[in-house]
């Protein structure tokens, strides 16, 4: 299995070499002209899927960088990587786990022992369970301690076990089923679950406590505040019947589950080979088969799985994850492009930049190789984005103009998810125009024509030439979609999974815990109380000014007791 014994760092690998001095001669070479010197690119840089085209030919790239990018994937030995993550090998080495949410929706090839369990028959087995819940909730068969109909589900949780649900829900918004109400609350900010329950019957919600451990602060803070919630609607009614009446839990600690007060046959597993933020094709994305339908959610499952089988089998040089992941390695670790945006252009995938911004940035935000010393290079990029209308009023200009390049993937369907006339072709426009504007630019020549053609003065031609000029020589990728629908959504964010494995391999890195994100999980448990109790002893001169102008303007401590902090006196005051 793969050890810090068998590392051996590829950046110091001649084709390691090899591409950082490609890339020098790249960043000197206009994307225009590589179209220029090849009538043939378009084609030859494009590959096409079942479910969508995917046009990577606008790119800092040649036939040589991309041989070599290849080459360093093998190098860094992908093929084998990849088997042994579809054979359910331990490659979460330092949590000792296997990495197998492609089997929740059937994409291995042959089925794979956990602890001596088939994880096939496991997953189907909760799939079963699902449906039949779906279907109670769908005929109206599922009620409350009082009787009434469950017609509003709420969902308790933060991270995978809401984002991908909700990415789900939202871009599957033509495909809704039933009259089952879904909400999400993520946020422990209370004024979050406030404003989810203001006007929910609490008699026909029911809540479902998605989290991994159920140990979550912030899920089992909401969760407890919703059975206080309930108890406040229904005060005859003991707490045990609540939870068992008007509670599910999703979860691969069931007996935390069962700890809470929420009964066996209330709670659906997933297991701890699935990470977070892979897990929305688990008992997570319970709420995305209320919302959508069962059959939806499987149809959902089958796209991915389709993906799985194409990253499995397909050659490296026609692998649509490996070629999205080698471009990603090649813009931000040789050509020194630290951020990447996601664009979609179709509002029923608003939600997919931050879906894909956690997925990525999670995996691979390390700095730690597999040897366990420092990677001297960049790894994963920072993820950002937005829908590419609004985008283009708010922070295109920075793609265009800034001297910074940040890498896009324009994200768009040929099918309109409506039946307006006129607004699909204006919105693709955009987005090709788009795509086009930041590969050409316009060169200093060509806005002086243009100005010269407004009848412009060569005095105002000269000044306004400077401001107008756009460089060009921004990259992008272009993922046109045929149709938005669960199958095509499913392949969608399977394409990206696997991408982040791909990536996590080549720059050898462990892509799939998340040993940050405990830290802080850590210290705030331990602030805390602090916050009630005001015991400074052991923090930071900043923390403790915090925590004491937190504990003096809410009246919890007077000025006497903690030492005083300085003030600024109000403009016009000083002394």
């Amino acid at each position: 299995m793969h050890n810090a014994s068998s590392y051996s760092a590829i950046s110091q690998s001649e084709t390691w070499r090899a591409l950082q001095a490609q890339a020098k001669q790249l960043k000197q070479r206009r994307l225009s002209d590589l179209f220029a010197d090849d009538p043939l690119r378009a084609r030859d840089f494009s590959l096409e899927l079942p479910q969508f085209l995917l046009d990577y030919s606008k790119n800092p790239i040649d036939r040589p960088v991309f041989v070599n990018l290849l080459r360093l994937a093998r190098e860094a030995g992908l093929e084998q990587w990849r088997d042994d993550f579809f054979a359910g090998k331990p490659i979460n080495v330092t949590e000792g786990r296997p990495v197998l949410h492609p089997a929740l929706r059937g994409g291995l090839s042959a089925d794979v022992e956990v602890d001596g369990v088939s994880v096939t028959g496991a997953v189907e087995a909760e799939l079963q369970r699902l449906k039949e819940l779906v279907v109670l909730l769908h005929n109206g068969d599922l009620t409350g301690c009082s009787g009434k109909r469950i017609t509003n589900v709420v969902n308790l949780g933060v991270g995978g076990s809401h984002l991908g649900p909700q990415t789900v829900i939202e871009a599957l918004r033509a495909h809704r089923k039933g009259d089952v109400a879904v909400h999400f609350v993520s946020n422990v900010d209370g004024a979050q679950l406030t404003d989810v329950l203001a006007g929910l019957d609490a008699e026909s919600t029911l809540f479902i406590v998605s989290s991994k451990t159920f140990t979550t602060g912030e899920t089992m803070t909401n969760a407890r505040s919703a059975l206080s919630w309930l108890q406040r609607a229904m005060p005859e009614r003991p707490a045990e019947t609540l939870l068992q009446q008007h509670f599910i839990g999703v979860t691969a600690s069931p007996g935390k589950a069962q700890q809470f007060g929420i009964p066996p046959e209330r709670i659906y597993r997933f297991w701890d080979w699935v990470g977070g933020r892979y897990s929305l094709w688990s008992a997570i994305g319970l709420p995305i088969a209320i919302a959508c339908g069962f059959e939806h959610f499987r149809a959902l499952l089958d796209g991915a799985a389709e993906m799985d089988r194409h990253f499995r089998e397909a050659p490296l040089e026609h692998n649509a994850p490996v070629i999205l992941a080698l471009l990603s390695v090649w813009h931000c670790t040789f050509m020194g492009y630290p951020a990447h945006a996601v664009l979609p252009y179709n509002q029923a995938l608003h939600m997919l930049p931050a879906y894909l911004q956690q997925a990525d940035m999670e995996s691979n935000g390390k700095s730690t190789n597999r040897a366990g010393g420092e990677v001297d290079y960049a790894t994963g990029p920072l993820i950002w984005g937005q829908t590419g209308i609004n985008g283009q009023h708010a922070f295109y200009q920075y793609l265009h103009q800034s001297p910074e390049v940040v890498p896009a993937d324009f994200i768009g369907t040929v099918a309109p998810g409506h039946e307006l006339n006129g607004h699909h072709e204006v919105l693709l426009a955009n987005m090709f125009a788009q795509s086009q504007a930041l590969m050409n630019g316009v060169d200093a020549e060509s806005v002086s024509r243009e100005l010269a053609a407004r009848g412009l003065s060569q005095e105002e031609i000269k000044r306004l030439t400077p401001f107008k000029v756009h460089r060009g020589g921004k990259p992008s990728n272009t993922i046109l979609l045929k149709e938005l629908d669960p199958r095509s959504l499913g392949a969608l964010i399977a394409l990206y999974e696997h991408k982040i494995f791909v990536q996590g391999v080549i720059l050898q890195i462990y892509s799939f815990d998340q040993w940050g994100v405990e830290l802080g999980k850590g210290l705030a448990s331990k602030l805390e109380p602090k916050l009630a109790a005001g015991d400074l002893s052991g923090e930071d001169g900043s923390t403790a000014q915090l925590i004491e102008y937190y504990r003096r303007v809410n009246g919890a401590v007077t000025s006497t007791e903690l030492p005083e902090v300085g003030v600024a006196e109000p403009a016009g005051e000083q002394a």
